[in-house]
């Protein structure tokens, strides 16, 4: 197998991964040859030999035989002029993303590591939905002390909770080169620390997290239920905390409504500013795809969009960012290959399928389930004619999500309430509408329901 070979194999491997991936897994490989079948690949460090043959070899192995090679497997070693006796904690500085290591360790090649170029400030669309959010990333990213740390964000799937991480990142290591920032996910830190503990390097483990001055952890709800894993991230977080160094999380929810998080962590995240992404709305989506367009025209050239077509789809699909992206892209790619302009017709022919998808309706009984699950009520004390606060407060916050997500008038979702005057209904959601705006325990939930039911 020559370079050239390698090299082919290698842009088929970004577009199966994507950039961030290769970036941080297959970029550091390099072809020590082929014989008898077996093609040989070296890796700088053990924790990514291990890693791509536990993540990556058969999609390797895929790309390979696609370009044409007669292999039967691939193996993975570690490159011998790299590993050098008494190099632990470089072995495991290297094998984390890293933004820029400074004096901890100034061998890494790729200070920038794991990071997606595309996710900056600059690319950020911002809107109501988000503002909050997008105001507290840019204070860190200043790189000065805050008032708040940690800084917890949180919400559902493409509402641009890794975007800000990428983007805090980026912005600190431009500010600020020597300034030691170490990005990575909750899953990355799991596995280095199960690496560690197994290799018995648990101490270069604890060195390396405990001297950044920037920890910054994606979905951290996957270290749930993870005993160990939780004690270490306990004591790295206090550790870094003490030491006035900023930490920086995301989960898919807010931290009390993590399960299986231990108690003493789920305070320790909420000590800092805990902020809600909330879901796009359409002037979000609209700008969104605007900025889509422009970009998209590097890429596609200048092809043409008829009238309306942005709009229809910011206001067709409103699952998530990556789903609306993925749709133009979609029209941009056939647009170009078959010379045409995007229009109306075209999108609603080349989409049916996410159209289908983002079509999915809630329904009155569906929302009525949630709500009483998230209150622990039962759901026929819901319907009935219970009065006590514990069960009108949910009934009313039901009533409140059946007008605003489903096409019901007032009189039949009174009928779906126990047979309710239309009056009673619109008395429960003008009072869940007065309540939201200063009881923020009820904004809370009302958003957590709503993402539920939209999910």
């Amino acid at each position: 197998m020559t370079d050239a070979a390698w090299s082919t194999v290698r842009n088929s491997l970004k577009g199966v991964i994507g950039d961030n991936n290769y970036v941080t897994w297959i970029a550091p490989l390099k072809l020590n040859g082929a014989r008898d079948g077996v093609v040989r690949l070296s890796a700088p460090t053990n924790f990514v030999a291990n890693w791509v043959n536990r993540h990556y070899a058969d999609q390797i192995l895929r790309c390979i035989l696609a370009a044409g090679e007669s292999v039967s497997r691939v193996e993975i070693s570690v490159d011998g002029a790299a590993a050098r006796p008494n190099d632990k904690v470089q072995r495991t500085l290297a094998a984390v993303p890293l933004v820029n290591a400074g004096r901890v360790a100034e061998e890494v090649e790729q200070p920038t590591a794991g990071l997606d170029r595309r996710f900056t400030f600059d690319n950020f669309v911002v809107g109501k939905p988000n503002a909050l959010a997008h105001a507290a990333a840019r204070r860190v990213a200043e790189g000065v002390s805050v008032t708040f740390n940690p800084l917890f964000l949180y919400g559902g799937v493409g509402l641009g909770k890794t975007h800000l991480m990428h983007a805090i990142a980026w912005e600190l290591n431009a500010r600020n080169p020597e300034l030691r920032v170490l990005y990575l996910s909750a899953e990355q830190f799991m596995y280095r620390f199960v690496t560690a503990l197994r290799e018995r390097n648990v101490m270069d483990f604890k060195n390396l997290f405990r001297s950044v001055d920037v920890l910054m952890v994606d979905d951290v709800q996957f270290i749930a239920g993870k005993e160990s894993t939780q004690e270490e991230f306990f004591h790295t977080f206090n550790a870094l905390v003490d030491h006035h160094k900023q930490i920086v999380i995301s989960a898919d929810r807010a931290p009390g409504e993590i399960k299986d998080l231990e108690d003493r962590i789920k305070s320790r995240l909420q000590s800092g500013l805990v902020v809600d992404l909330h879901p796009t709305d359409y002037e979000l989506r609209l700008g969104i795809l605007q900025q889509k367009v422009a970009l998209s025209r590097a890429s596609y050239g200048d092809v043409p969009i008829g009238d309306g077509v942005l709009e229809f789809l910011a206001h067709r699909i409103t699952t998530n960012v990556r789903v609306l992206e993925g749709a133009l892209t979609r029209l941009f790619a056939l647009a170009s290959l078959v010379g045409r302009e995007i229009t109306l017709d075209l999108a609603q022919d080349t989409l049916a399928d996410i159209l289908r998808t983002s079509e999915r309706k809630v329904t009155v009984e569906e929302i009525q389930r949630k709500v009483a699950e998230h209150y622990n009520i039962r759901l026929s004390d819901m319907i009935g004619p219970k009065r006590q606060r514990t069960i009108a407060r949910p009934r009313q916050i039901a009533m409140y999500l059946a007008k605003s997500l489903t096409t019901r008038s007032l009189p039949d979702i009174g009928r779906r309430f126990g047979g309710r005057d239309h009056t009673t209904i619109m008395h429960g959601v003008r009072k869940v509408e007065e309540l939201r705006t200063t009881d923020s325990q009820l904004a809370e939930d009302l958003e957590l329901l709503r993402r539920l039911l939209q999910s």
